[in-house]
This record gives structure tokens, C-alpha cells and sequence, in this order.
């Protein structure tokens, strides 16, 4: 059945709610922002009130009879080529958890990607998985991971082949993609589901010239930010499901246990526009933005000091499979600084706040919202960047890993170590010790430490030199590192 995309079932029952001039004896407590502090109201607009209404017994009646919800997922699921769409207002931290929940149960194996984000190591924590841990493909030269490949997923399953799943992440916050097809070859010939963290991909399905798709590739679970490469509000996420190997309403039952009660239809709005304005313009829109990227990547990289990262950097024998050009990835170690010192000067000089920072880069992510005026200002903040770069010098130097430092050794599960009886110690203690709590550099929120692993010189003094440097760690209980909480039974 085809499906009409000029439809917006969320946005048209917020529209008749209002025109129906209903009348909530019920949460939210502003009561159509007539409740709202008065110089909130001047900040916020009364507009984010008036969408903020009831999900049942507000915007649908009590029973959900109306199917508002249902209807936009259906829709949603017909744009991006799924069997079946669910909407999160918890963000993907909660979409993945869910996924992974879906895959396998506490003290059973499931194979990740190292180089998964926080959102999934709390996902381990919290429902007991035992991890089988993907290595990325690392890029000794530039410092940077790439998505697992192929191989080590075949190798995984050979050496574990009791593991009831996968779950890698595609693309990353870099722009890298994983040769998802293969992958799910790889996993569907065991009959075992792959799971993808595609939170940076919303966009992928509505352009050709941009990675594959993960439904299209043949994914069994996608999970997708709307807020991050999409139009949607902040914790806006879908995931997508496909095939038979994961049940449907085990995977609704997993989400409904983690998620809120109290959904915002603000989010739920966000989500059915974006759906309609993509399945609608999407291919124009993403081509204006492509087309502006490539324009912006050449200026930058006649900027002096700066080369932008691009296909013939990340893709290749032993990196990623394929690039997204979006992300406008940067590298300044030319300049003699460092990506923290930079970022933090073009905001203080020019307000404007770049995306991906770390010890030799920047980056700026472009998406079908930005345009001229937006890309000019950008460059004309990294030309003024360039001019003044000297007052950035001398710069902290960040002790980076080798590939073969980055690994610590897994020793305990990461929830057995998170739940453990532990002790804060000075950190020139902590190596060799069990770490009880993650330790990540954010962002782009891919922790260098997990609960259960030994902590390892290389990769305490990486984190100290950073923070040192202006690294932002934000998740340990001291987050400037003068102390690690560690298992305090390790010894």
C-alpha cells in the first residue's frame, strides 16, 4: 500500500488539540503555558508550551484509539524502507539498550564494537552481556578508529560462536562506515542479528551518494539519532526493525521497560516532520548540502595548517568501507595546536562552537540546514583562526597511544566491576588496577577505559595529558583524574 508523506499525524492531532480547545485537568502542570514563570516564557515562547501536551488522554484519548502514534511510526518505517519503526523520546542511549536487551540477556555473549559509544557501555552495565569485544581498525598515522571490519566480525563468531548477536557502530562521529552488507552476511548465515548504532546516519536513506543504509544493507535493528544529522529536538531517536531474528514485541517490551512514561510530544513532533520533510525534499535538500560541503572542504583546505580529512584519508585496505563527507573533519596538528585550544578560541572570538574536538582536530557538522551565510561565517572564523594561531602556542602535548596501548585487558564483566565494592585512589596508583567506572573523552562519548578492565600506564597518562590539555572527561567521579575509582577486591 502506498503511503501518503504529505501526512504528519503527530503535528495534525497537536494542530486539532489546539483548534478543539481542549481542556487538561491533567500533567503537564503549566496547563498550555498558563502556568509557566513569565520570564521563562519570554525566553522559551509560549510555542514549546502549547506543544507540550499529554501523549494519551491529551493528544490521543485515553486509549490511544486514534493511533497517532502508531500511524507516524508506520510512516516513518515506509521512509526509511523498515518493517517496523519505533519513536524514543529517551534519546539512542535508550534506542540501543533496548536493541541490545532484545538480542541477548544477562551472562550471554554479544559481540561489540570497541569503539561503541558510552550509551552502549552503560547498556552492558545494566543488563549484564557479556561483551566480545570487535577491534576497530585502527589508524596508527591519524589517531582514530574505524568501524570493525568484516574479518574480525567472522573471527569473532568462529572463536565465539555461542554469541547471540552483533552490534557494531556506523558511521562514526568521523564519517566512517562499515561494510554493513558483509556484516550482516556474516552474522544472517549463523542466523544471528546485527545490531547498528547508526545514531550519525539519519540522513543515510534519502541520498545515494552518502553510506549505505543500514536497512538497506540488511541490518536486523537500527537505531537512529533525529537530532543529530536530522531535524528533529534533542533526544529525538527511532530504531528500525527488519526480518524475523529479532521478535517485534519482545523488542516493544524492552523499550517500554527503559523508557519514560511521560513521552514529549514536542519530540514525538520532531521526529513525524523531519519523516515528512525528508521523504518529501530530503533528495534536493541533502544535495544542496553536499554539494556546499565539498565548496566549504576546498576553502578549508587552502587554509594554511589545515587539511580537511576526506575518502582518500579514511577508506581503504584496513579502514572504512565508506565515507560520509558531512562531517567536516579538520586536522590542525600543522598549526602546532590542539584541537581543544582551537575549538575554545573560535568560540570565545567568533561564537562559534565546532562539533568533534581532540588533541589535532576540529570538525564542523554540516547538514541540510546549513547554507552560505552559515559556511561563510565558518571559514571566515578558521581564516581569522589561522591569522592568530601563534597566540595558541606552546601547546600541551597529549601522550597518544600506540594501537597496541589501547587495549586493556578485560577482567571482570562490565557490570560485575561497575556494582563491585570500590575505592578512590590517587591515579599514579591506579595502574594495574581494575577500573570501576568508565573513563571517556567527550566527545565524541567512546570511552578509553571501561569498568572491568586493567588500567594501563599508556592509557592513564593519554587521559591525564589530555585533560592537562583541555580533554573534557566528564563521566568519573573526578573527572580532572587526580584520582580513579577502582575494584577495591582486585588485588
Amino acid at each position: 500500500m502506498t503511503m501518503n508523506h504529505h501526512e504528519a499525524p503527530v503535528l495534525d492531532a497537536l494542530r486539532a488539540y489546539h483548534e478543539q480547545k481542549e481542556l487538561g485537568f491533567s500533567p503537564p502542570g503549566h496547563k498550555q503555558a498558563r502556568g509557566a514563570s513569565p520570564a521563562v516564557r519570554s525566553v522559551l515562547g509560549d510555542a514549546v508550551f502549547y506543544g507540550d501536551v499529554l501523549a494519551t488522554g491529551g493528544l490521543d484519548d485515553r486509549q490511544g484509539k486514534s493511533a497517532v502514534l502508531q500511524r507516524a511510526e508506520e510512516l516513518m518505517a515506509d521512509a526509511v524502507h523498515a518493517e517496523h519503526t519505533f519513536f524514543s523520546t529517551c534519546g539512542s542511549s535508550l534506542s540501543v539498550k533496548a536493541a541490545m536487551l532484545s538480542v541477548a540477556a544477562p551472562h550471554q555473549k554479544l559481540l561489540v564494537g570497541r569503539d561503541a559509544h558510552k550509551s552502549v557501555i552503560a547498556g552492558l552495565i545494566l543488563c549484564g552481556i557479556e561483551p566480545v569485544w570487535l577491534e576497530p581498525q585502527w589508524d596508527a598515522e591519524r589517531h582514530l578508529a574505524h568501524p570493525p571490519s568484516p574479518a574480525t566480525l567472522e573471527k569473532a563468531f568462529a572463536e565465539h560462536p555461542d554469541a547471540r548477536g552483533a552490534l557494531v557502530t556506523s558511521p562514526t562521529p568521523y564519517g566512517t562506515a562499515a561494510d554493513l552488507s558483509a556484516m550482516a552476511d556474516i552474522c544472517h548465515r549463523r542466523s544471528k542479528p546485527l545490531i547498528v548504532d547508526e545514531a550519525w546516519g539519519a540522513h543515510l536513506p534519502f541520498h545515494p551518494d552518502l553510506p549505505s543504509w543500514a536497512m538497506d544493507a540488511g541490518a536486523d535493528v537500527c537505531v537512529t539519532s533525529i537530532h543529530k544529522m536530522g531535524s528533529g529536538l534533542e533526544q529525538g531517536s527511532v530504531f528500525h526493525l527488519q526480518g524475523d531474528l529479532v521478535d517485534h514485541d519482545t523488542l516493544a517490551s524492552r523499550a517500554d521497560l527503559l523508557g519514560t512514561t511521560s513521552p514529549s510530544v514536542l519530540l514525538y513532533a520532531g521526529i513525524d516532520g523531519w519523516r515528512r520533510q525528508m521523504a518529501l525534499d530530503g533528495h534536493d535538500l541533502l544535495s544542496r548540502a553536499l554539494d556546499l560541503t565539498a565548496t566549504v572542504r576546498g576553502h578549508i583546505e587552502e587554509i594554511e595548517g589545515m587539511h580537511v580529512n576526506g575518502r582518500d584519508d579514511f577508506c581503504g585496505p584496513g579502514a572504512a568501507a565508506e565515507f560520509d563527507p558531512l562531517p567536516v573533519i579538520i586536522d590542525i596538528s600543522a598549526m602546532g595546536t590542539t584541537g581543544y585550544r582551537a575549538a575554545d578560541w573560535l568560540r570565545r572570538h567568533h561564537h562559534v562552537d565546532m562539533h568533534l574536538v581532540d588533541h589535532r582536530r576540529i570538525s564542523a557538522q554540516f547538514t541540510h540546514a546549513d547554507d552560505e551565510d552559515t559556511a561563510e561565517r565558518l571559514l571566515t572564523a578558521l581564516r581569522d583562526l589561522a591569522g592568530h594561531v601563534h597566540t595558541l602556542h606552546p601547546a600541551p602535548q597529549v601522550d597518544v597511544p600506540t594501537p597496541a596501548e589501547l587495549r586493556p585487558d578485560q577482567v571482570l564483566l562490565p557490570r560485575d566491576a561497575y556494582f563491585a565494592r570500590t575505592q578512590d585512589v590517587p591515579a599514579e596508583k591506579a595502574v594495574g588496577r581494575i577500573a570501576a567506572e568508565m573513563l571517556t573523552p567527550y566527545p565524541p562519548g567512546i570511552p578509553a577505559v571501561l569498568p572491568g578492565e586493567r588500567i594501563t600506564e599508556p592509557l592513564l597518562r593519554y587521559l591525564r595529558s589530555g585533560v592537562e590539555a583541555g580533554m573534557n572527561v566528564p563521566d568519573p567521579a573526578d573527572p580532572t583524574l587526580g584520582t580513579i575509582r577502582i575494584c577495591s577486591d582486585d588485588q
